[in-house]
């Protein structure tokens, strides 16, 4: 009989990470993972699991504590995060996606290493499906310039990711991806739709005091009234929750033909905004 090396304890780090496990099926073996796994896997409060720190906090401590044969983390901008997860002496996953093909290469790894590798590679047939879908009911709509944030101070534009989907969703993306870029720049662009999706902010960026503070009134989205927060976890997390961001992409580009979906918030008073300036 050969030997089955398929993990039975895992920690996970990284929300992503806990979702890829969560739609394969694999739930069962996480003992361990971070309170925003939690907020992004809602099956986790169900289960009794332990709650460390996360990819770039990691406590080699925390992690032996559980006794696990897998970590799974992405790898962090803290060389001393990594030194912390290989301390703790298991075996280490590290993911890095940065476009849409990573995020499917990290599906199919994970669902692999868990024998699931069917189910990992109908997930990916699955996304590819819907944002195909979305796509070519976009396809040949004038296409608004768009520009998505991932984070405010300072202002960090989203990840190429978020760059594809906005493109499949009907858009033109602003700004360079996952790169710096200053209140000024952005208004030189001048773009026709604007996303917020702060890393660790839910669906409470504030929108309004945004454009004040930035001195932003004058810009086309502001004047428009096409100013939006997506909930974070839809644009941030590189797993199959992106669905449900392409989904509320689409319907801030193209309003008119696409419902609006939960985790979708418009900035409630443009006209005020503007003659607040």
């Amino acid at each position: 009989m050969p030997l089955d090396h398929t993990p039975r304890r895992v920690v996970s780090l990284q929300p992503s990470a806990t979702v890829i496990l969560d739609v394969i099926g694999q739930l069962d073996c996480l003992v361990a993972c971070t309170k925003y796994c939690a907020d992004v896997c809602p099956a986790i409060s169900q289960r009794n699991i332990t709650i460390v720190s996360d990819s770039w906090s990691a406590s080699a401590a925390q992690i032996s504590k559980t006794a696990p044969d897998l970590v799974i983390a992405a790898v962090p901008y803290q060389e001393k995060a990594v030194a912390e997860i290989l301390k703790s002496g298991t075996r280490f996953l590290g993911l890095a996606p940065k476009s849409l093909a990573d995020v499917y290469t990290d599906i199919a790894v994970i669902s692999g290493i868990f024998a699931a590798s069917d189910r990992g590679h109908q997930v990916i047939a699955e996304m590819q499906n819907e944002i195909e879908t979305v796509r070519k009911k976009t396809k040949g709509k004038p296409r608004p310039r768009v520009f998505c944030e991932e984070w405010g101070k300072p202002i960090i534009t989203s990840q190429h990711w978020v760059a594809e989907l906005v493109e499949a969703a009907g858009g033109e993306i602003v700004g360079t991806p996952a790169a710096q870029i200053s209140a000024e720049e952005i208004l030189a662009h001048n773009p026709d739709v604007l996303v917020m999706a702060w890393c660790g902010a839910g669906d409470r960026v504030p929108l309004e005091k945004l454009i004040r503070n930035r001195k932003w009134s004058t810009m086309n989205a502001v004047q428009q009234g096409r100013v939006y927060c997506i909930r974070d976890e839809f644009l941030n997390t590189p797993a199959p929750t992106l669905i449900h961001g392409l989904h509320a992409l689409a319907a801030a580009i193209h309003p008119q033909d696409f419902p609006q979906p939960a985790g979708l918030r418009c900035i409630t008073n443009p006209v005020s905004v503007c003659r607040q300036r």
